[in-house]
């Protein structure tokens, strides 16, 4: 192959843009661009596929220093400097291209046929490497379980499926409703319906959140009836409630195909509140363990795509929580990256970089964000290998310590399908304006079905680093319900927030139906104890002295996650009865809080001596 020499960086780019109709193995042809640098070539490609048009501005690369969203060809030309060819193809029946589109699951057969036919191109030297955010991390996610000619390197920024039933598509199982707003925005979107305006109008008209609690729809009588493209691959996602072949294919299950994927150097990137954290983590784990190509881990204190921000909904970071920080800006980053690997050389860079959230002032900015503060720092992988285990017990007085629980007992809440708890924050996206992602003050709530544990106030700080899970006894009267937790950084009152601040870091669900075996569901028996075991994304985050730590137990938080209905089935009537949800407390602390800390504050794991 021809080595790699990237052009001057004050070189023009002059390009030259082709178009293609790239054939697929069942004949359906995607549109493609190709964006050429002068020169003889041949050159390496820079591959990104996407549903969201490929003729479209993108505002997946703004940075702190140009926000605006950048036009293909200004995208084209700053890879031709570097002597790249840009190409970027519309996915299987979406705007020009060809085929029906079904999400994700035609993205992994398609990539790797187009990988195929790149190789093959006179312009290509026959190395790619693959681009995109958010859907277009999954594309690449997709392409990479098969495998394909030519892949040496990829950046999957806030994507790349690593089981789609259990976070993604579903969360353990319970539908996530983003998945909705996604659908009922495309359709809105669609080529069809900028033909149509009667399409468009129908759709518009749409009471979209009223329709969310009226889950589960059916084919023909959901609010994309009008646009049936949508609909049938929405409720098929659906309909398909366990873990069962639906969901163990490659575009949408990287976690069963880590042992197949490409020896490609890999960067993954989320932020604490991006829906991806917790499939960006597992992606790099899983990749590395199986010893595929370089893996890198970039965990930011940003929401969905936005890691030029210092501030993810009402708490601000600091000046150096942006990627750019430290990066330059992700557009040089990404450059830096593929010429380290198409040089043959090593990028330098280490093997994680994680902003620590927490120890800021706690004050409120300018803009009435409180300061939470942070710090980037590296690892040598994730979670940090000085990382210790370290547990937290639920005690039935509200109570969360070191100790077990010597305290048998109960608590007790009622779950409401018709009321349910709201979503406030969180790694949320593709949900405003019903709901917002980033960090929101949790300390007001009035409900009396959320149960609430509390930590004493911490005398040295804590800084907690990894994945963290959730074991719980419980029981429900109903055939099905869930269990939700949420962890949250409690601050004590100040003159700027009189009633302290409740910082939401992560929160996640469980379906008691398949909390013992995801490829079987099973409804509970009235009052049958069982164990589940929820687990959150993974966090990064410093408790520092005279904070609290707090974990809310419930059954709902909506409209993040579909509520349960009791009744068992997915497709069971609307309206089912309140559940009486209990949490079940033995001299076996079977309820435990469980994540790892960083070894400066260890001091803090040692339980206090018994008294004499």
């Amino acid at each position: 192959m021809t080595p790699y020499t990237p052009f001057s960086a004050d070189r023009p780019a002059d390009l030259t843009l082709l178009t293609f109709r790239v054939p697929m193995r069942d004949g359906v042809e995607l549109a493609t661009d190709v964006y050429l640098p002068s020169g003889p070539g041949p050159f390496p490609s820079v591959l990104q596929r996407t549903p969201y048009d490929r003729t479209a501005a993108s505002n997946a690369d703004v940075t702190q220093g140009d926000p605006r969203p950048a036009s293909r060809a200004e995208q084209g030309a700053q890879y031709a400097a570097e002597g790249l060819a840009f190409v970027i193809q519309d996915c299987r029946g979406t705007h020009a291209s060809e085929g029906a589109f079904v999400k994700y699951l035609s993205d992994g057969e398609d990539g790797a046929d187009t990988c195929a036919w790149l190789v093959a191109q006179a312009w290509s030297d026959g190395r790619i490497c693959t681009v995109g955010l958010s859907y277009d991390a999954h594309t690449q996610g997709a392409l990479g379980c098969y495998d394909p000619p030519g892949l040496v390197a990829q950046v999957l920024d806030c994507g790349g499926l690593w089981n789609a039933w259990k976070s993604g598509g579903r969360a353990f199982g319970v539908f996530e409703m983003k998945q909705v707003m996604w659908a009922f925005r495309q359709a809105i979107g669609s080529p069809e319906s900028a033909a149509d305006p009667k399409l468009k109008s129908a759709l518009e008209a749409e009471d979209i959140e009223a329709s969310m609690r009226r889950l589960p729809w059916r084919r023909g009588e959901s609010p994309l009836r009008h646009h049936p493209k949508y609909e049938e691959y929405l409720i098929d996602q659906w309909e398909h409630e366990v873990f069962d072949g639906f969901w163990q294919k490659p575009p949408i299950w990287m976690e069963g195909n880590h042992q197949r994927y490409s020896k490609a150097a890999c960067v993954h990137l989320s932020g604490w509140y991006d829906p991806y954290v917790l499939s960006v983590t597992r992606n790099y784990q899983g990749l590395k363990t199986a010893g595929k190509g370089p893996q890198y881990l970039i965990l930011g204190a940003f929401t969905h795509g936005h890691r030029s921000r210092p501030f993810a909904g009402d708490v601000d970071f600091g000046h150096d929580a942006p990627l750019d920080s430290w990066a330059g800006d992700w557009p040089s980053y990404r450059l830096r990256m593929f010429d380290g690997v198409l040089r043959g050389q090593s990028s330098g860079e280490p093997s994680v970089r994680y902003f620590l959230m927490g120890g800021g002032s706690g004050e409120r900015t300018r803009q009435g964000r409180l300061l939470h503060g942070g710090s980037w720092r590296s690892a040598a992988d994730w979670p940090p290998p000085e990382a210790r285990p370290m547990d937290l017990y639920l005690h039935p007085g509200g109570s969360l310590g070191l100790l077990r629980s010597q305290t048998p007992g109960e608590c007790s809440w009622r779950h409401d399908p018709a009321d349910p708890v709201p979503t406030r924050g969180g790694n949320v996206a593709s949900l405003e304006p019903l709901a917002m992602a980033g960090g929101y003050d949790q300390s007001t709530t009035d409900r009396n079905d959320v149960l609430i544990f509390l930590t004493d106030t911490l005398e040295a700080p804590l800084d907690v680093v990894g994945s963290i899970t959730v074991h719980l006894t419980v029981s429900t009267d109903a055939p099905d319900t869930d269990f939700t937790a949420k962890l949250i950084d409690v601050y004590p009152p100040s003159l700027d927030f009189p009633d302290g601040f409740a910082l939401n870091l992560s929160d996640g669900i469980v379906r008691l139906r398949f909390a013992e075996d995801p490829t079987r569901a099973r409804s509970a028996s009235p009052n049958e104890q069982r164990q589940v075991q929820i687990v959150l994304p993974d966090i990064a985050n410093r408790f520092v002295a005279g904070h609290r730590l707090r974990l809310d137990i419930a059954s709902s938080n909506f409209p993040k996650y579909e509520f349960a209905r009791g009744t068992g089935p997915t497709l069971g009537p609307f309206g089912a009865p309140v559940a009486l949800n209990m949490l079940h407390f033995s001299e076996a602390g079977t309820n435990v809080l469980s994540f790892h800390v960083l070894p400066e504050h260890a001091e803090f794991r040692k339980p206090p001596p018994k008294a004499p």
